[in-house]
């Protein structure tokens, strides 16, 4: 093994770093696909790569060697990582493991306990409107997944606006959002240099509905204004900061000048809130043309998941060689003083 055995535990940080621009600069449907294989793609890889370590961690105590038929001592020479070092990743691997276990345990627990709430919702149809609650409104999983939300969230828009509600939650529930949510937590459990691509898939399978939204409506504006309105009333509503960690009516203003923008001016109003929290950059999003497929950045990706893959293959190969060589009979001779 050589220093390809450290590449898939590195790279995690490039996708980390990359994960926040990508979604600027995708359309969200193409992000949310790419972010959610790669980092499922990177948690796997590097959990590969910290279970070789912790082979060679074991391989180095005699009886382990004796039931394998190896010899402890030719491993140890070839092997080139210290004995700290392979230490420190077994107990990562089963810290990992047993966060990653975790975690997908509360997911599954968390789905299965929402599909069956979604079958138990009244009505036949996918709509379910509660009349009493705060405003709120929010997709169920299931096959298909249920609609749900308050009678404050349908007062609080406009007969446009609550369509465009209602279609940012189908394209939640068609779309099966959800899976993807799972599969980024999944994956940062196990390895939390990926908790940045976990919180951009989050952002971006919102991005996802609302450009759904955005088309069924017919009115990118229109959208944004929805978007816009329905999260501050449900932010209201809870009590807490509105978009981005304003007091609500400051957000509300932002949203509203942005909304009430033209041209150049709405495009450099949108620019201004994109440091901001999500649904300024949502409803920034929403003002601006829509995002298009840039080749040369997927590429980018995949060929960093790509790289990840092959050195940790190059790493196995060699550990493979490694782990013949200490089980040759010569190697296992007892050695002369």
């Amino acid at each position: 093994m050589q220093l390809a055995l450290y590449v898939p535990l590195v790279v995690p940080l490039l996708a980390a770093a990359a994960a926040r621009p990508i979604t600027a600069r995708l359309p969200p449907q193409a992000a949310t696909w790419l972010l959610t294989g790669a980092a499922v793609a990177l948690a796997g890889l590097s959990t590969a790569c910290l279970g070789m370590l912790a082979l060679a961690a074991m391989v180095r105590i005699p009886l382990v060697a004796d039931l394998g038929h190896m010899s402890a001592r030719v491993f140890s020479r070839g092997d080139p990582a210290s004995l700290s070092v392979s230490v420190t990743a077994s107990v990562l691997l089963a810290a990992a493991t047993v966060a990653a276990c975790r975690a997908g345990w509360r997911r599954a627990r968390a789905l299965l306990a929402a599909a069956r709430h979604a079958r138990c919702l009244p009505g036949s149809g996918q709509v379910v409107v509660i009349p009493e609650g705060a405003a709120d409104a929010y997709a169920m999983p299931g096959w298909p997944g249920r609609i749900v939300v308050t009678a404050a969230m349908l007062d609080a828009l406009t007969p446009a606006e609550r369509q465009v509600l209602l279609s940012h939650e189908r394209a939640h529930a068609s779309g099966h959002h959800y899976l993807f949510n799972a599969l980024t937590y999944f994956a940062a459990a196990a390895n939390p240099l990926l908790r940045p691509v976990a919180a951009a898939v989050t952002y971006t399978v919102e991005r996802w509905a609302d450009e759904q939204a955005a088309r069924a409506c017919g009115d990118r504006r229109l959208a944004a204004r929805a978007i816009g309105k329905a999260a501050l009333a449900s932010s209201e509503a809870a009590g807490g900061p509105a978009a981005g960690g304003r007091p609500p009516g400051t957000a509300w203003a932002a949203i509203t000048g942005i909304a009430g923008a033209a041209g150049a001016a709405s495009l450099r109003a949108a620019a201004s809130l994109r440091g901001a929290g999500p649904v300024p950059r949502r409803v920034a999003a929403l003002l601006a043309p829509p995002p298009r497929i840039r080749p040369l950045l997927v590429v980018a990706v995949a060929a960093i998941v790509v790289v990840s893959g092959v050195a940790a293959l190059d790493a196995a190969r060699d550990l493979h060689a490694l782990v013949e060589l200490a089980q040759t009979p010569a190697a296992r001779l007892p050695r002369l003083s």
